[in-house]
């Protein structure tokens, strides 16, 4: 197993600090004020949803209208289940977890907050992104790419390691099961320029609505 450093941990005292640390926005373990972060860039949740022009208008309006969406009994078990998964993850491949919100160096409107980070010894960093699921996943859904190739960008990730652990009526059946995914720097290209669209689609929204309200 490559070695991996802690988020922040010098192995040596000449080390470099690693960029993605000048690129805190906030922790969401201060929920209020990384909410309130989230809801002003474009997030890896955001980026999932979008393929289409049609689901770039959708997430424009949820993200401007706010969405009526506050979980269930399904994100509950998720983030119940988070903990156990993400020491997992740490006591197996050395990813520490993380609560941080980054911006991306290109543009600060661009966030991520990954499960997990870790820096290699050579000075690479990445992560983990845990999940849980009813299903027998054969491959990795589409939209989670989606969201694994916009952390990857965000704090300019090599890699990821993608961990799900599947449950029959939210009691876990096996220990988390995990696969590599490597950074897709074409894929991030078509994201970069979905979350633009989405931009200017929500600028639009702001616009017409605060004229609106001016009229």
């Amino acid at each position: 197993m490559t070695d991996l450093l802690l988020p922040g941990f010098d192995a040596d005292e000449k080390s470099v600090r690693p960029s993605h640390l000048d690129r805190v926005v906030a922790d969401s373990n201060d929920r209020i004020p990384w909410l309130r972060a989230r809801s002003r860039g474009i997030t890896a949740t955001d980026v999932a949803k979008l393929s289409t022009p049609r689901s770039v208008e959708a997430a424009a309006r949820e993200k401007w209208f706010g969405s009526r969406f506050s979980g269930n009994a399904y994100t509950e078990h998720g983030r119940d289940r988070e903990p156990a998964i993400a020491q997992w993850v740490f006591d197996h491949h050395g990813i520490a977890p993380s609560s941080l919100l980054f911006h991306a160096e290109r543009d600060r409107r661009h966030l991520a907050t990954p499960d997990g980070l870790a820096v290699t010894d050579a000075g690479s960093v990445v992560l983990a992104e845990i999940k849980t699921t009813n299903k027998p996943w054969r491959s990795i859904p589409r939209h989670y790419l989606r969201q694994i190739w916009w952390q990857q960008y965000v704090l300019g990730a090599e890699r990821t390691l993608f961990v799900w652990e599947r449950h029959e009526g939210f009691v876990p059946v096996s220990e988390p099961e995990s696969r590599w995914v490597d950074r897709d720097d074409d894929a991030i290209a078509v994201l970069v320029g979905l979350a633009a669209d989405l931009i200017a689609t929500i600028d639009r929204l702001a616009s017409r609505h605060t004229g609106a309200i001016g009229a």
